[in-house]
């Protein structure tokens, strides 16, 4: 798997990049301030519905994937424990997530986390 920009992790099977948005390369389109990069080139083979996670401050919620996702968090902290390794993660406003399917996450907001996703699934959740 490649990153193009930012740093790349693992906790379990919840791979993380931090910090994708930086340093993005030009779109080279004359007058135009344009940028783009790739987070996460096709992780684990992927191939997609969309929508916004909402989580406040409560009893953790315990999700298990039966598709492929990648979420952006938009606002907030998500605390994410791979169910499976026991491995946490914090992902922060700007960081971009995948959870491959059969992955079983927790999650945890101290506060208040929004997140947008898209998904490799054919039926509402």
């Amino acid at each position: 798997m490649d990153t193009l920009n930012g740093k790349l992790s693992k906790a379990g099977a919840i791979h993380k990049v931090e910090d994708g948005f930086k340093n993005l390369p030009s779109m080279q389109v004359p007058g135009c301030e344009a940028f783009i990069g790739d987070s996460l080139a096709n992780p684990e083979g992927s191939a997609i519905s969309s929508g916004f996670f909402e989580l406040k401050a409560s009893e953790p919620l315990i999700y298990e994937y039966t598709y492929d996702e990648m979420k952006v968090v938009i606002q907030g902290e998500f605390i994410l424990t791979d169910q499976a390794t026991g491995e946490v993660t914090h992902a922060k406003e700007r960081d971009v997530l995948f959870f491959p399917k059969g992955t079983t996450v927790k999650f945890e907001t101290t506060d208040y986390a929004l997140g947008f996703y898209t998904g490799h699934r054919s039926f509402a959740p």
